[in-house]
């Protein structure tokens, strides 16, 4: 089962992918087997809005693997408040180097993610 938030995030990339393989109308069966099939490959990268130079970037600082995704998707602004505090923090799915969508999380709290590592994307 997946979340509903989440959801919302994926089908318009699955029914991308399925009207790109010439299926224009898919069946909630084609959606269900096309999500199955891309899901093992999804990962959800968060990172948070700092300061920088007088404008902001962003600090990337966990990739999950969809098998690793449940706590997060489950409860999302606590599992970031947990983690890192407060702050403004951005996941971006992917399904492998494919940008799939993007949501923004506000947890309240004390910004605890400055003294976190960044996460290496190269």
């Amino acid at each position: 089962m997946i979340a509903a938030w989440c959801w919302a995030l994926l089908e318009p990339y699955l029914a991308r992918n399925l009207l790109n393989r010439s299926i224009a109308r898919p069946t909630r069966k084609q959606v269900l087997e096309e999500f199955a099939r891309v899901w093992p490959a999804i990962t959800a990268t968060i990172g948070v809005q700092e300061p920088h130079a007088g404008t902001i970037r962003f600090k990337w600082l966990v990739r999950l693997p969809s098998d690793e995704m449940s706590p997060f998707l489950d409860d999302p602004d606590a599992w970031i408040a947990a983690r890192f505090g407060g702050g403004k923090f951005k996941m971006n799915l992917h399904h492998g180097l494919h940008f799939v969508n993007t949501k923004n999380f506000k947890p309240a709290g004390a910004p605890r993610w400055a003294a976190a590592p960044a996460l290496d994307l190269d």
